[in-house]
Formats: structure tokens, sequence, C-alpha cells
């Protein structure tokens, strides 16, 4: 499967795919909304991995919070992006989980999938141009941690998202946002997520995409729109 080396550009999501922070990210919620939902709503079914994958993953941070609220019923004020981690508002919760997720980060660093960190150099060796387009607003963080900021020339994140309103995943806003800034287009151009609404975003916005299994489900993934699946980025390589 070689379809990688031979594409305009590469459009690599972050947690999940280059980093194996989606399980930090997992943690972090869970650690969030164990402690949370019983207080709002203590009849209603604890918080599981299977809501992380279904709620959670691949979204912007105020966008999962709704989504696990609403399926437990509950509804509380936005707020403001600024809000204190112990407000109870979307806002307020999303910074909640993320100073879990900072604390994890900068107590254990950050591990890169081998098999993606192969990828990455055999794409950068071809002289294709690469782009990370993250939900995250600590994808900077994570890249410097990891020692691959310098890898890529386009960041397109959370951050970069609420400055230039751009819609989140699913919407394909950012994927296009960082293809043009890249100078190519979405045909021939290559997006690569673990998560349903990167995929869904990828194939709205005409990209060809690879979904990475890493507890998603392939099924799932080619239902969003994934043109092939795979489970280690280094299966792109050449053989």
């Amino acid at each position: 499967m070689t379809a990688v080396l031979d594409s305009q550009a590469v459009l690599f999501d972050l947690d999940g795919v280059l980093t194996d922070t989606a399980a930090v990210h997992r943690r972090a919620w869970a650690a969030l909304f164990t402690e949370f939902l019983p207080t709002v709503a203590p009849e209603a079914a604890p918080y599981t991995d299977a809501d992380y994958f279904a709620l959670v993953d691949g979204k912007e941070r105020a966008a999962g919070v709704r989504s696990v609220l609403a399926s437990r019923g509950v509804s509380v004020p936005d707020g403001e992006l600024d809000d204190p981690p112990g407000a109870t508002t979307v806002h307020g919760l999303g910074n909640r989980k993320n100073v879990r997720f900072t604390e994890i980060i900068r107590g254990d660093g950050v591990a890169v999938f081998d098999g993606s960190l192969r990828l990455v150099d055999a794409v950068a060796a071809a002289g294709i141009p690469m782009a990370v387009v993250s939900s995250s607003r600590n994808a900077v963080l994570v890249l410097a941690t990891a020692g691959l900021l310098d890898r890529f020339a386009v960041v397109v994140d959370g951050v970069l998202a609420h400055d230039e309103h751009l819609a989140g995943k699913p919407e394909p806003d950012m994927f296009l946002t960082a293809a043009r800034v890249l100078g190519v287009g979405a045909a021939g151009t290559v997006v690569i997520e673990d998560a349903v609404s990167g995929v869904e975003a990828g194939r709205r916005g005409g990209f060809w995409v690879v979904g990475v299994d890493r507890g998603t489900g392939a099924s799932a993934l080619r239902a969003a729109g994934a043109d092939a699946v795979v489970t280690d980025l280094a299966d792109l390589l050449p053989e």
C-alpha cells in the first residue's frame, strides 16, 4: 500500500496517529466524567471508554463535553473559553479535563508510535509536504514534547480553528485549510486519521483517507469513509 508516498501532501491527525496521546486523553476524560457525572446525573450510566470513542474522539474539546453531557440528559451553560477548571460550564469542564491532560504529559512525556515515525521519515525523504491537523488545543505542546514539532511546516490545531473560526471535525474546514496553506488540493492529498469524526471530515473534503484502527474498529472507520484501514502506519510503507 504505497499511495501515501505517491501523494501531493499528507495531513496527519496527531493523537492516536503520530503519538500515543489518545490514551492520555481517554484517561483525562474518564477522570473528569467519572467525578462530575454522578454529581449532576446520579442515575445515569457510568462513563466508559466506549463513550470516548463514540462521543469525544477527534472532536474539539467543548464539543466533546457537550456530546457526553447530552448523552446523559445534562445541560450546563457554555460559559467562556477561559473559565476556571472549577466552573460548572462547558468550557470550565473542558479546562478541568485539560489540566489533568497536561499534568500527565508533563509528568510522563509523550510516546511516538514507531511505525508512524518511520512513515513521517519516508514522506519527508520523498519531499512530500506534511501538516498536522488536530482538534486539540495542546497540539504544539504535544509535538514539542515528542520532538516532532520541527518536522511539520504547518500545524492546524484547536487554537487556530478557534482564532480563524474554522468548523471542527467532522466538517472538513481544518483539513482544507492545511491543504491550502501547503498549496495543494484535496485530490491527491492523503488524510490519516484514527477517529470517526476525522475520517468523516477527510471524506467530506474530498481527500483520500487512511483510517488507523487504534480501538475505534475498522468497520466504523470504513463506514465513516476511510478508503483504507491499517493498524500501524508502517503498513503504508513499501514492502
